[in-house]
């Protein structure tokens, strides 16, 4: 079995990274039975793409003929070319590499069935608690009850 982790290096002993289409590479690593019989990390070429950087990972990983992903996160777009690929996703939060594989070959991880972030989740843009007040002057406070009186703008 081929599988990709969503990961920072080539080291086993790293923590599973949290997002799929924005991480900066993935393990690509080879099981026999039940042990890693060969790992390589890829970059990933997606990770700084302004749209679609879910969608060319998972392309990415599809192309390495994997049959399984391991990540923290799967965004829409990501998790459906995963899908339509006949790659299963399983989520994997807190657990190193070779934690996540082990866990997987003893039945432990759960496996996905749908996305488990929205879109845009890995972006700088989306790390904020989203309370931005926007770019208007006005409080938004007034009771609408204007007479249209006032100077001619």
């Amino acid at each position: 079995m081929k599988i990709a982790v969503s990961a920072e290096s080539n080291d086993l002993e790293q923590q599973v990274n949290l997002t799929f289409g924005r991480c900066p590479g993935f393990l690509i690593i080879e099981i026999e039975g039940k042990e890693i019989k060969e790992h390589s990390f890829i970059e990933n070429q997606a990770m700084e793409n302004p749209m679609g950087a879910g969608i060319a990972a998972a392309q990415t990983v599809a192309n390495q003929e994997v049959q399984a992903v391991i990540s923290g996160n799967i965004g829409p777009n990501a998790f459906m070319v995963l899908n339509q690929s006949k790659i299963k996703v399983y989520q994997a939060f807190g657990l190193s590499v070779k934690q996540a594989i082990e866990q997987l070959n003893e039945g432990k991880l759960q496996e996905m069935s749908v996305a488990s972030a929205s879109g845009h989740f890995g972006t700088k843009s989306s790390t904020g608690p989203g309370f931005g007040k926007g770019v208007g002057r006005g409080a938004g406070t007034g009771r609408g009850f204007g007479r249209g009186r006032g100077p001619p703008m």
